[in-house]
């Protein structure tokens, strides 16, 4: 058999546009490159601290992220996504931006998510800080007005999001489990109405499994996603049959 090449001569079905950062990424964290079993490719943006991107929100950053997404492009990448759910206010200019399918957060599952539910039943969003998720994300995210949501946040704990938003070194893997699982209870024993839960922040993932076995939900997160996104493009990439 003969094969072409082409752009991509590397494998990497997806492109991960990543926010500046230093704190730990353990497995099961989209940053940790272990979590997939098939190869990513990462793009740092510099400048994009989590603070400037989730508190903040600065507009200021998106020709970054353009020319970030435009890079992995030409990396020869099929598809590309960041490490930071708050990214969704920026889903229609960097999908514009480049031709391949971009898909910047789980927050874009939302609405199929709650398509899957019987009448009366809500998503619940667990995030990295509640308070600075505005309307502007969930819309970004495709998510409609009146959607029923219920959003909870880990700001009111005292390690993972302090640890992830001030960008600190060491991150006590054990607490941020617990805080997990606290806040989860805590959302399902004030909002019984939700049937299914959606991980806002990328690095959620590893205590996925703990939130299911304490809530007997199902939880869907950004890794869900991506795996979903390589399945549909990983036969498109070169070399191929000449």
């Amino acid at each position: 058999m003969r094969v072409q090449g082409g752009t991509n001569l590397y494998g990497f079905s997806v492109g991960i546009l990543m926010l500046d950062t230093r704190f730990p990424r353990v497995p099961g964290d989209m940053g940790n490159a272990s979590t997939f079993d098939f190869p990513v490719r990462y793009h740092r943006v510099s400048g994009a601290s989590p603070d400037r991107v989730v508190r903040q929100g600065q507009r200021e950053l998106l020709p970054a992220f353009v020319e970030g997404a435009r890079f992995l492009e030409r990396d020869g990448v099929r598809a590309i996504t960041t490490n930071c759910g708050f990214l969704a206010k920026f889903q229609p200019e960097l999908a514009a931006s480049v031709t391949v399918p971009v898909f910047t957060s789980s927050l874009m599952l939302v609405p199929l998510v709650q398509r899957m539910l019987p009448p009366g039943r809500a998503v619940g969003i667990l995030t990295v800080d509640a308070s600075s998720l505005h309307p502007e994300h969930l819309a970004g995210a495709g998510i409609p007005p009146g959607a029923p949501l219920v959003v909870a946040g880990l700001e009111t704990e005292k390690e993972f999001t302090r640890v992830l938003l001030d960008d600190l070194l060491t991150l006590d893997v054990e607490t941020a489990r617990q805080e997990h699982l606290t806040v989860a209870r805590r959302m399902l024993a004030e909002h019984p109405e939700i049937g299914a839960i959606v991980l806002e922040c990328t690095n959620m993932p590893p205590y996925r499994a703990d939130i299911q076995a304490a809530t007997g939900l199902p939880v869907f997160d950004i890794t869900t996603l991506v795996r979903m996104v390589h399945e549909a493009v990983r036969h498109g990439l070169p070399p191929r049959p000449a």
